[in-house]
């Protein structure tokens, strides 16, 4: 587990503008279930995550439609949230960081490790 000091900042970048950080498992589960269409990053202190990940997920969003949830994880912080995410994106493997996008609660597309890399 990280010092929360450290992994302040990398919260920040996504919640400053609208992520919602899920600490626990029935935060996951209630937010992606309850969700016409949600993207959920799972965030992680890498090197992938700051050059890639988070400026990616950003960008994402200056377009005309963007999913109406915008929730994050992370991975090496909050555990009990990032395995409750993990289940959900079964059958891929954990990844962190990656880029979910979830359509009524049904997993409809990932971005692992490797394609952000």
């Amino acid at each position: 587990m990280y010092p929360f000091e450290i992994v302040k900042p990398m919260k920040e970048e996504l919640t400053s503008l609208g992520f919602k950080d899920l600490t626990t498992a029935k935060e996951v589960n209630k937010n992606i279930s309850s969700s016409q269409t949600a993207v959920l990053i799972v965030n992680s202190v890498c090197g992938c995550a700051a050059a890639n990940a988070r400026p990616g997920v950003i960008q994402s969003l200056i377009n005309d439609k963007i999913p109406l949830q915008l929730l994050t994880v992370f991975a090496g912080v909050d555990k009990e949230a990032t395995d409750a995410a993990r289940v959900l994106m079964v059958p891929f493997p954990p990844s962190s960081p990656c880029i979910a996008l979830f359509k009524n609660g049904e997993l409809v597309h990932m971005l692992e490790r490797h394609h952000i890399e």
